[in-house]
């Protein structure tokens, strides 16, 4: 059993690796968009301001991956990972229910790539549209959270998804 922690911008092919990886051998995908989304959705009349449906979503995030886990599901947490504590916790409960930690990061520094396939997709309510600072968008990609104790993987996800997702998969059965 494995619990895959994703990361990387916005933007960066998180969640076409994500499902890629589910095809290819059934695991359950908890994606924190989708999550934060049916928040915001469900409260129109009653507005939650964006950080705090943030920490909503990774609340029910967390207790649904905590749930498959211990089903003895192999789990896809996909988000951008960006607190320590997140790589902290997903350690923690993949100790709790003896699955393997994995984290795979998707990198892609370019700017303008970014840009241009955030405004291709169809955004849910709690996604960007695009990046307006590449000073933000630098500071980011500098300060993503990952393990210091477990082994991770870095994409570049400028190339082909089938360029890269055998050796992700490989990684992650190890």
């Amino acid at each position: 059993m494995f619990f895959v922690q994703m990361a990387g911008f916005p933007g960066s092919g998180k969640s076409t690796l994500s499902r890629e990886i589910a095809k290819r051998t059934g695991a359950v995908i908890i994606d924190h968009n989708v999550v934060k989304s049916a928040l915001l959705h469900s409260t129109e009349d009653f507005p939650l301001e964006g950080k705090r449906a943030g920490q909503i979503a990774y609340s029910i995030d967390w207790s649904l991956i905590e749930f498959h886990l211990s089903q003895g599901h192999n789990v896809i947490f996909d988000s951008p990972c960006l607190y320590e504590e997140m790589v902290e916790r997903g350690i923690g409960l993949s100790e709790r229910y003896h699955a393997n930690y994995k984290y795979v990061e998707c990198y892609l520094n370019d700017f303008e790539e970014v840009n241009e396939r955030l405004k291709k997709r169809d955004p849910m309510i709690s996604q960007i549209k695009e990046v307006r600072s590449e000073e933000v968008f630098q500071s980011s990609l500098v300060h993503s959270k990952k393990p210091t104790d477990h082994s991770y993987m870095v994409v570049d996800t400028s190339r082909p998804l089938g360029s890269y997702v055998n050796e992700v998969l490989t990684y992650i059965n190890e």
